[in-house]
């Protein structure tokens, strides 16, 4: 089954609270799942990694054989494509335990940019997880 991802971190202040929002569709459009997540104090870069490894954790507990993920980070799609080099130790980590992940994966991977307007969705979502103060466990490193 291949799964449409929309991610989303979200940082108020950058550093500031953050939040992270997933939605996994199927091809049809359909929503499958929803999660939102408080990450604390974070850099909105930190939030859009996080919410790309919650992604990646929830797809792989559902059926998919293929995992489109569509992002309006542009510093992130472009690093996970190769354009840009991770320069930063923190993104760094992330980075190579998104890429640990991938390794394991029981789907293929690939990584969209998108439009701000397109990921409105996602963007609730990471909004959501601000004001709920409701950590989502799935976005540690140590996991």
């Amino acid at each position: 089954m291949t799964i449409l991802a929309f991610t989303d971190g979200a940082s108020r202040g950058n550093p500031g609270e953050g939040g992270i929002g997933v939605i996994l569709k199927d091809a049809q459009g359909t929503t499958l799942s929803r999660l939102s997540g408080y990450l604390g104090e974070t850099t909105n870069n930190i939030a859009e990694y996080s919410a790309l490894l919650a992604c990646l954790k929830a797809a792989g507990k559902t059926k998919c054989s293929s995992l489109v993920v569509h992002s309006d980070s542009e510093l992130m799609v472009r690093q996970m494509t190769g354009r840009y080099r991770v320069k930063d130790a923190t993104l760094k980590k992330y980075f190579q335990k998104v890429h640990e992940l991938l390794q394991s994966a029981p789907f293929t991977f690939q990584i969209k940019h998108i439009p701000r307007e397109q990921n409105k969705e996602a963007d609730q979502m990471a909004n959501l997880g601000i004001d709920s103060k409701r950590p989502l466990s799935a976005v540690a490193l140590d996991e």
